[in-house]
């Protein structure tokens, strides 16, 4: 820790919108680990009435480390370019908090570190998802699993390897603002979006085999939905801006809106609901065994969000793809 504080500085900054019930808890764990790194906290606000900056405003008033900055776009990949457009000049890293996250106390030691020891531009860490209530419990199980994210690998500890995407936690300042940042147009997906540009040109990306995050899904079905929808949004989006091909884990999900729109034709023949009746047999298959394993009742539903997680995905992957609906999605 000490060679770190040494040899570089950073930058961490919390995108933030409505987080009274979490942002004084996560200022207090981060402040200590600011002041180890030499870094200064960068709340980017974009435009919270639940007392949020209240509670910001009070913590930056007793500790010039933390500072308050009002984001007029609200969207986060606004967030991280103004505050490193802000502040960035002079430090190293950049670290992103997600402000509705869980983080062990050394996580920003544990990123600089490696930063330091691999030479990597870019640390991505494993994001392994909790929750509390019987929905989040089950979306939970749902997004840990190879049936609700087709084994992506940031959904999942790592030793630490060399990969093309992550979760992202830490960057080098110099080649972030030398790929321009994040591209401001994508409200969802813009991690994956900024990560084949640091690839094409020739930055390396870590993933942390020393420290992970913990997220917390939505608390109804009906907000996973459009969390998703959002995602699918932003993968087409990425698919047409820069031409790639989605990998088979993504491919897969893309077929679920095209069966539930022939399901609509099972009045013609009764065979026409047969792909729709296997997919909801492996989502519910996949919920009982999960929770039978487990010894957990809550997690009975892990096949009910993955079913909603898939159709969000396909329905806003397909609306983008066409052209058709809002763009811009949900934030």
């Amino acid at each position: 820790m000490t060679q770190a504080k040494k040899t570089s500085s950073s930058l961490i900054v919390i995108p933030c919108l409505n987080e009274a019930a979490h942002i004084g808890v996560l200022l207090d764990q981060l402040r200590p680990a600011a002041a180890r790194l030499g870094a200064r906290i960068i709340v980017v606000d974009g435009g919270s009435a639940d007392g949020t900056l209240a509670i910001v405003k009070d913590i930056a008033s007793k500790d010039p480390r933390v500072i308050l900055l009002h984001n007029e776009r609200r969207i986060q990949s606004a967030a991280i370019n103004l505050a490193v457009g802000t502040f960035g000049e002079g430090a190293d890293y950049l670290i992103r908090i997600d402000a509705h996250g869980g983080y062990p106390d050394d996580y920003c030691d544990r990123l600089v570190e490696e930063a330091l020891a691999t030479g990597a531009d870019s640390v991505v860490v494993s994001m392994l998802t909790s929750g509390s209530s019987t929905v989040q419990k089950a979306a939970a199980a749902a997004q840990n699993s190879k049936l609700g994210t087709g084994g992506s690998k940031h959904r999942h500890r790592s030793a630490g390897e060399w990969v093309d995407h992550g979760h992202h936690a830490l960057m080098r300042i110099s080649a972030f603002g030398s790929v321009g940042g994040y591209d401001e147009t994508f409200t969802h997906n813009e991690d994956a979006e900024l990560d084949y540009r640091l690839r094409q040109a020739g930055y390396k990306i870590w993933m942390s085999g020393k420290t992970h995050m913990i997220y917390y899904p939505r608390t109804s079905l009906s907000g996973l939905y459009f969390q998703y929808l959002g995602y699918g949004r932003g993968r087409a989006k990425n698919v047409l801006k820069h031409r790639v091909i989605p990998k088979v884990r993504q491919m897969v999900p893309l077929l679920v809106f095209p069966v539930v729109l022939l399901a609509a034709l099972s009045f013609v023949h009764w065979l026409a609901a047969v792909p729709l009746l296997l997919w909801a047999s492996v989502c519910q298959g996949y919920g009982l065994w999960t929770a039978i394993r487990q010894r957990n009742a809550d997690i009975a539903l892990a096949g009910v969000s993955a079913m909603v997680m898939h159709l969000g995905w396909s329905i806003g992957f397909w609306l983008q793809l066409l052209g058709l609906g809002s763009r811009r999605g949900v934030a």
